[in-house]
């Protein structure tokens, strides 16, 4: 594959970051050399190529050229959540912000990380060729409102595809608490 001399070779490194000139907001907000792209369809567009390396970074490939990307947390966010039924024949159906839809399942799981300085968590979920997406807060919320806990291990989970994904834990406080 031919990479973009303009792109690869010119690209100048802070701290092990790559200097792209497309950058992707924690919102979901495309940049292009900081301004930001409002064509829906050019950033469906971008999306539909967009790779994340075995090293993490994220470059948009076409069989001609490789363009990197700067990705603040996930590339997509999670704008929306259907339930269709409930308890172990449920299932939960996402929708990105660049109105792509997926169903949770063993391909698609939900998982939580927590932030180790202010113990908040940030859900996500896998989409395709490595890339994920975080799940908005509204949409956490309804994730939540919708689970279950576990009596034994006090784990709040939700159900899709006859699987359990886990959301945290209920601690003494009755807050949720990442697992």
């Amino acid at each position: 594959m031919k990479t973009s001399t303009l792109v690869t070779d010119n690209l100048k490194t802070h701290a092990g970051q790559v200097d792209a000139p497309f950058s992707i907001n924690r919102d979901g907000t495309w940049l292009y050399r900081g301004s930001q792209i409002h064509r829906k369809s050019m950033i469906k567009l971008f999306a539909s190529i967009l790779v994340r390396e075995k090293d993490g970074t994220f470059w948009l490939v076409t069989p001609v050229e490789r363009v990197a990307v700067s990705v603040a947390d996930a590339p997509f966010v999670i704008v929306n959540a259907n339930r269709i039924g409930s308890g172990p024949k449920q299932i939960l159906r996402l929708q990105t912000n660049i109105d792509e839809e997926l169903t949770v399942d063993l391909e698609h799981p939900i998982y939580v990380k927590t932030n180790p300085d202010t113990g908040e968590p940030s859900p996500y979920v896998k989409l395709r060729n490595g890339l994920t997406g975080l799940i908005a807060r509204a949409v956490f919320y309804d994730l939540v409102l919708w689970s279950e806990q576990d009596p034994s291990s006090g784990e709040c989970f939700v159900r899709s595809k006859k699987q359990k994904f886990i959301l945290g834990q209920i601690g003494n406080d009755h807050g949720l608490n990442n697992a």
